[in-house]
């Protein structure tokens, strides 16, 4: 029983830290958006490519924190025997 409000405390620790780091990945996402919208065509090629690759890279990081709060929360009665 002790350990039930241990796990509570680090569910709630590890939850907070994923969702932080979610917000900031995608605020950098959209920073690289937005970075694009305002240079427009002045921006190089290689630069633009650059930036949809960053934009890219902050989602999926987004995306994985995302999930990883997701695989925390689980079901755990869910028969997943095949």
């Amino acid at each position: 029983m002790a350990n039930d409000g241990k796990e509570k405390l680090d569910t709630i620790k590890h939850d907070t830290k994923d969702a932080v780091n979610e917000v900031k990945h995608r605020t950098q996402a959209a920073g690289e958006h937005l970075k694009r919208d305002v240079a427009g065509d002045s921006m190089p090629v290689g630069d633009r490519i650059a930036s949809n690759v960053k934009e890219t890279v902050h989602k999926t990081q987004a995306e994985i924190d995302r999930s990883k709060r997701d695989i925390r929360h689980a079901d755990t009665t869910v028969d997943d025997k095949v």
